[in-house]
């Protein structure tokens, strides 16, 4: 099987599919792996380093692309990039399909069967395969840096010959993956951090990395499985408004990590709540890839509104790219391996398999992925 990776044309992202470790053991199991020219460059993997793991490189895209049984990719591909896949190859990405309905699309019109890695189903045989997780928290790490960085004060207390720091005050709203994340890396950075989530189970998880957790009581369950959280009644939203103005008006940074399904960011932070934070405070809008979580972001920008600092940075796992780039790929590698039929040397479809058909977006021609196909239609 020929298993190819070209160079990721999104103008912000740095990291690569599958990294030369990952190559090596796909070469093992006898995969015939081609690399794109420069692709790992941005995530500081050299040619060399690939061709030493025994894969090929290739200079020509539309070759690479062209001859590939199997594409390993970060993003969903740009219509040029499904243009020059072959009809019955296997792309395997991180596609966020209802959130990149024309890709999909073109996937299912060229003949594509498509797999995204952000919809295998999250059960413990899946964990290794999950790119949401890995990815998560490193948007959970580099926010709360970033969020630091902007901040007119320290984050610990510290007591010097000129007088005492007092530590800051950090809200973290949203403890899946990204948040908890968010909140160990401000509790290492010495802030005092408080978190809500509407699923009150993860309590005990807050507390586990030092946070403490507020909330309120739900009039129904917002947990929607598999960790994600689902949306609120009217009731509760009005509750849940009413607690973040309260809370977020004392405290010197606010870190939303919210999203519905992983997916969809619901927006939390109003323009009043943000009017009543203290001048100096910074809101790091960590949901901005799904649309963000406060009204007034400028996704993929830092602003500021009555003295609050407002940052919505967009793809932060490729602004840590190295790591970002090994974590993908180990997930890609687990996710291809679990599925190789090592006498064949290839990767087998097996449409029997829970993971599989739950991460399938298109195949045979027709997009099969239910909540994307809803969208479409």
């Amino acid at each position: 099987m020929k298993i190819a990776i070209p160079v990721e044309i999104r103008p912000d992202e740095h990291r690569v599919a599958l990294d030369p470790e990952s190559c090596k053991k796909l070469v093992q199991l006898g995969a015939q792996v081609t690399v794109e020219a420069g692709a790992g460059a941005g995530a500081f993997y050299s040619d060399q380093a690939y061709q030493e793991a025994g894969a090929a490189l290739a200079a020509d895209p539309r070759q690479l692309l062209g001859e590939a049984d199997f594409i390993a990719k970060v993003n969903a591909p740009a219509a040029q990039e499904v243009e020059l896949m072959r009809p019955g190859a296997i792309l395997l990405a991180s596609l966020f399909p209802t959130r990149n309905l024309d890709a999909v699309a073109r996937l299912a019109q060229r003949g594509v069967t498509a797999f995204s890695t952000d919809c295998i189903p999250r059960t413990t045989r899946a964990q290794a395969m999950d790119t949401l997780s890995s990815q998560a928290n490193i948007v959970g790490y580099k926010g709360v840096l970033l969020g630091a960085a902007a901040l007119p004060r320290y984050f610990p207390m510290l007591m010097t010959a000129a007088g005492t720091t007092l530590q800051a005050k950090v809200f973290v709203i949203g403890c899946g993956v990204a948040g908890l994340q968010a909140i160990a890396t401000a509790r290492r950075l010495g802030a005092a951090v408080t978190a809500t989530d509407v699923r009150p189970e993860v309590k005990e998880q807050i507390e586990s990395v030092g946070g403490k957790y507020i909330g309120i009581e739900l009039a129904q369950s917002a947990q929607a499985g598999g960790g994600y959280a689902t949306e609120l009644s009217a009731e509760d939203k009005g509750r849940q408004a009413r607690m973040l103005a309260e809370h977020c008006a004392g405290v010197d940074m606010v870190v939303t990590t919210a999203l519905i399904g992983g997916v969809t960011a619901p927006r939390l932070i109003d323009e009043a709540i943000v009017r009543s934070m203290k001048p100096g405070s910074v809101i790091v809008d960590l949901g901005a890839d799904g649309g963000g979580n406060c009204t007034l972001s400028q996704l993929g920008a830092t602003v500021t509104v009555g003295g609050v600092t407002l940052l919505a940075p967009l793809n932060l796992p490729a602004t840590v790219p190295t790591h970002a780039s090994m974590l993908f790929s180990r997930n890609l590698l687990n996710f291809i391996t679990a599925f190789w039929d090592k006498p064949e040397s290839r990767f087998k479809l097996d449409w029997d398999d829970e993971l599989q058909k739950g991460c399938c977006v298109t195949h045979d021609g027709k997009v099969v992925h239910g909540p994307t196909l809803k969208l479409i239609q």
